[in-house]
């Protein structure tokens, strides 16, 4: 049983309605961000000392994601972190199970979407009604990368959805009737199997299960949430009656076409994991450095104080994330292994006279302007050597907010 006290989604602005898909400068760890700082506005982060992240599409396999998340969120590098693959019914297991104070975010690439789930000690309650684990894996992925499809959808439909539905219904204190909603089918599935309505989720995989909560606390009453992948199936009966209604924040803009772009062939540039280690606490974590002697602020680092010259101590503090655009350029010469065109910004944080250049996200190159307000979002700028390189765009304010239809 779980305490959910904050509920948060996101899509990306590009694609189309009913399937989404990320910008250029996403991943499942830059989208997973996005939902989870947003749950935690409500929150705090002091209200978090756990955080879960559920993908089938996590960046760094060895590595682990884990660092950049919790930079990203702005969470303590000490706090405890769990990366689980796996989609609809992982999400909703991880949430079932978590303690109080923990964060779930789960992120899924086609059709891309992320949310988060803050679980606490007061807020709806979700129970658990039943669990069932089977094997038909219709789509595999190998070790290299390939996908197999073994396509037969009506199999999935019969030997998978329908079959592990009627398993549950089997189990004692299981599922009674029909669900309210169902995460990780297909909506002209779902809609036959629910009872009433059921909402229309923007995506299929982890998040779907966020996305269906979020709808469900919405309307307020008791419902029941079955989380679906092939044959598994997880289901849990939300009842928003009881403790304080939960935080619910939605980032999901109108979905527009994804602006026309060229790749211009070339030697991607190599990694030094020197510099970005160096780099990575001030720009992942986006902080500057303080001069202890004078509180100048610095990014990056200086060597020497431009405030008052001095060579002594700094310390890091976290920068404003709200923005405005004191110049901005659009660049489109080819340039080798990057995407062209792209909008450069020079923009001034909110209450410092820190000035960034950063590239521009969710709008089409040349679409910001000089005096232009947003925040500062974390996003992918790079792939070098294999290695997501993380930093900061520039999300102008502009972007037009709407919301999801179905997913067929």
């Amino acid at each position: 049983m779980a305490y959910v006290s904050g509920i948060s989604t996101y899509v990306p602005p590009w694609g189309e309605v009913g399937r989404r898909v990320p910008g250029g400068d996403e991943d499942a760890v830059t989208m997973a961000v996005e939902a989870g700082r947003a749950a935690l506005e409500a929150a705090g982060t002091g209200a978090v000392e756990r955080v879960v992240l559920v993908s089938r599409d996590l960046p760094l396999l060895e590595g682990g994601n884990s660092a950049a998340l919790l930079a990203g969120l702005g969470l303590p590098p000490d706090t405890d972190v769990v990366e689980r693959l796996g989609g609809a019914p992982a999400a909703l297991d991880a949430i079932l199970t978590a303690r109080p104070r923990t964060l779930v975010t789960a992120a899924d690439l086609d059709p891309a979407g992320a949310g988060a789930v803050v679980v606490s000690s007061n807020g709806p309650v979700l129970r658990p009604v039943g669990r069932v684990t089977r094997s038909l894996p219709v789509q595999a992925r190998s070790a290299n990368g390939v996908v197999h499809r073994y396509d037969d959808p009506r199999l999935l439909r019969e030997r998978g959805l329908l079959a592990s539905l009627d398993r549950l219904r089997e189990h004692d204190n299981g599922l009674e009737g029909r669900p309210t909603a169902i995460a990780g089918a297909p909506f002209a599935q779902v809609r036959a199997l629910c009872d009433g309505e059921p909402p229309k989720l923007p995506v299929l995989g982890a998040s779907a299960t966020v996305f269906a909560l979020a709808a469900l606390a919405e309307r307020k009453e008791p419902a029941t949430l079955a989380a679906a992948e092939q044959a598994s199936l997880t289901a849990a009966v939300l009842d928003t009656s009881a403790g304080e209604p939960a935080h619910i924040h939605r980032l999901e803009p109108a979905a527009r076409a994804v602006p026309a772009a060229h790749t211009t062939p070339g030697l991607d540039m190599p990694v030094s994991l020197a510099a970005y280690d160096r780099a990575f606490e001030s720009k992942v974590g986006w902080k500057a450095a303080r001069c202890e002697s004078c509180g100048t602020l610095a990014l990056p680092r200086r060597y020497r104080c431009r405030g008052c010259g001095t060579e002594g101590e700094w310390s890091l503090v976290p920068l404003p994330r709200r923005a405005v655009v004191y110049t901005t350029t659009t660049v489109h010469v080819p340039v080798p292994s990057l995407t062209t065109p792209y909008s450069l910004a020079v923009v001034q944080l909110d209450g410092t006279d820190v000035r960034v250049l950063a590239r521009t996200t969710a709008a089409e190159p040349g679409s910001v302007s000089i005096g232009d307000t947003g925040r500062m979002t974390l996003r992918r700028v790079a792939v070098r050597s294999g290695v997501p390189d993380y930093g900061y765009a520039f999300w102008p304010d502009d972007v037009p907010e709407g919301h999801e239809e179905e997913v067929r």
